[in-house]
């Protein structure tokens, strides 16, 4: 019997951290839950997590002192969750180690999701699980026993945006990546193409896979709901 992952959340709201819980526990997700910060090395001592839902701001010790403390020993996939805007840009900056961040208000659906996410990135073997193929050399995607054609910009964008599922894809990014002779274009024109890749997909797979990132670009959700 496969064995389900294991999430430990590490949330001082004990509401939020029982809500959470909750969600992960319906889409299979084995939880623990703890709710200051000098408790989380002591029980990853003790236990093993799959994935570490760590909330920015605890009692006793800060969620980045407790994460660069883990990245000593551990890979282990770390979401960093944190209630202040401004603090985003110093996740990112700092390489901290951790593999994605959450701002609070959120959606525990929307949590759901990255964590899954997050555990295809961290797997190898996470490609074959999604629910499509990309033939390179037909320029075809295929879901199930339907496949369609598709353009070499396309099929290149499909190609990245796959290649990391639930990373956010800048459209400067899209660019660098489609049109390798660097030729000028704009990004109403990564738009246009993004909008015939979703039309194609929704075709045969009848699915919203490409989602859209207000003010910052693309990423791929096969956990989209």
């Amino acid at each position: 019997m496969e064995t389900q992952p294991h999430v430990l959340i590490v949330e001082d709201e004990k509401k939020l951290a029982s809500l959470l819980a909750d969600y992960l526990n319906l889409s299979n997700f084995e939880t623990s839950c703890l709710h200051d910060g000098p408790s989380v090395e002591p029980w990853l001592d003790e236990n093993k997590a799959d994935v570490i839902l760590l909330d920015l701001m605890l009692p006793g010790k800060s969620g980045l002192d407790i994460c660069k403390s883990i990245r000593t020993t551990s890979q282990v996939p770390i979401l960093m969750v944190t209630a202040k805007v401004e603090e985003v840009d110093r996740l990112i900056g700092l390489e901290i180690g951790a593999d994605d961040y959450i701002c609070k208000p959120f959606s525990p659906k929307e949590v759901v999701a990255r964590v899954k996410a997050v555990l295809r990135r961290a797997n190898p073997q996470t490609k074959s699980l999604l629910p499509f193929e990309l033939d390179t050399h037909r320029l075809v995607m295929s879901i199930g026993q339907q496949s369609i054609a598709l353009t070499a910009v396309e099929f290149e964008m499909m190609v990245l945006l796959s290649s990391e599922p639930g990373r956010i894809f800048s459209r400067e990014q899209l660019m660098t990546t489609c049109y390798s002779d660097h030729r000028i274009v704009s990004d109403r024109t990564i738009d246009s193409h993004i909008k015939k890749l979703r039309k194609k997909i929704a075709v045969i797979g009848n699915q919203d896979w490409i989602q859209s990132v207000y003010g910052v670009g693309y990423k791929l959700d096969v956990d989209a709901v």
